[in-house]
């Protein structure tokens, strides 16, 4: 197991016109790091974010949230698996578990997790965390911490 990188970075997103270059810098900023939580208000920009960190990543198919199949699957320009989790319908970790989100999680494939709050005791301490908070009508604060 590689040793957790400490990180702490704040980037200002001032209009949807900036998700291409904030998701470069925090496409850069989470290499390594297999498993990305985002949480955030309804609203602030979760699923919007990841689409575009997915862009960054080569994703040339639709990414969208997956708020009633609970994950999807998109490919990277490299043709690697990139799993994106939705779990706020979810009321209990075990139903994680029961659509095998473990096995996900140690694949050492990209993992998206929104809502992890919901299954954190099913989640590896190795984890990066992307809090997105609403700071204008278009704009938002991204915070990336380990």
């Amino acid at each position: 197991m590689r040793p957790l990188r400490m990180m702490n970075q704040t980037i200002e997103i001032p209009s949807l016109d900036a998700l291409p270059a904030v998701a470069g810098q925090v496409r850069a900023a989470v290499q390594g790091h297999p498993i990305i939580c985002f949480e955030g208000e309804m609203g602030a920009g979760k699923t919007t974010f990841i689409k575009a960190l997915c862009r960054s990543l080569g994703v040339q198919e639709e990414v969208s949230s997956p708020t009633f199949s609970l994950i999807n699957e998109y490919r990277t320009a490299q043709n690697e698996p990139i799993y994106h989790f939705d779990f706020y319908r979810l009321n209990t970790p075990q139903e994680a578990e029961d659509i095998g989100a473990l096995e996900y999680f140690d694949s050492g494939y990209l993992c998206l997790i929104e809502w992890p709050s919901r299954i954190e005791a099913l989640l590896p301490p190795d984890r990066l965390l992307i809090t997105l908070s609403v700071t204008g009508p278009s704009a938002r604060e991204l915070r990336i911490k380990n």
